[in-house]
């Protein structure tokens, strides 16, 4: 069983899960995703993240802010799956063990293969069994391609991510989308977690599918 950290602490989140983190922005979505991959990573987990719309630099800083006490990236297993960077036109970037790159949201192929080179490298090469996969964000995706196209995408996601008894994590803007499109979207996840702003800025969860 995975847990969602802090955020829901006494939620048991089964191997195989995928949950959508859906609200409006400034609301702490991605902050929430972000504690739930460290508090696995803390204890051990592997952590994956398809970022779409922040460079690995700046998601990697990030992430390490989450991490329990002296503990940096060198001590954890975590991966990037950067679909910014080249897009950027950034000079010429090559694959390194923690950062992997994709030329940009729009090639979806190449974010599953990627991804599926990360999977098999924890579970084959680091003996890491559980991870926890991040893409942020899907509302990124919905910029570049129409609906069903991330719907098909996101349907091979969550299938390999329930494969590989991982627990994955969506973010979506849900204020960027019509109802329509969110209800659409909804179906391929076990679990949504909706986050509305509260009292001194503290996010309000409202969760389907999680007990």
């Amino acid at each position: 069983m995975y847990d969602f950290a802090t955020v829901l602490s006494d939620a048991e989140i089964d191997p195989g899960t995928n949950v959508l983190v859906a609200g409006a922005p400034l609301t702490g979505k991605r902050r929430i995703a972000l504690d739930v991959l460290a508090g696995g990573v803390n204890r051990g987990d592997g952590a994956l993240i398809v970022t779409t719309k922040d460079d690995a630099e700046t998601v990697l800083s990030g992430f390490e802010s989450f991490l329990d006490g002296e503990e940096t990236l060198e001590d954890v297993d975590v991966g990037v799956v950067d679909c910014v960077t080249k897009q950027r036109g950034v000079g010429a970037i090559e694959d390194d063990p923690r950062v992997k790159y994709v030329s940009s949201p729009v090639d979806m192929t190449g974010i599953g293969i990627k991804l599926s080179e990360f999977l098999q490298e924890f579970y084959e090469g680091r003996g890491i069994d559980r991870n926890r996969i991040l893409l942020h964000s899907i509302s990124t995706l919905l910029m570049y391609s129409d609906l069903q196209t991330v719907f098909r995408f996101l349907h091979v996601f969550t299938g390999r991510v329930q494969s590989a008894d991982a627990m994955g994590i969506y973010v979506i803007d849900s204020t960027a989308h019509d109802e329509q499109t969110m209800n659409t979207l909804k179906q391929l996840f076990d679990a949504v977690v909706e986050v509305e702003e509260g009292e001194n800025e503290e996010p309000v969860l409202h969760t389907a599918g999680i007990s």
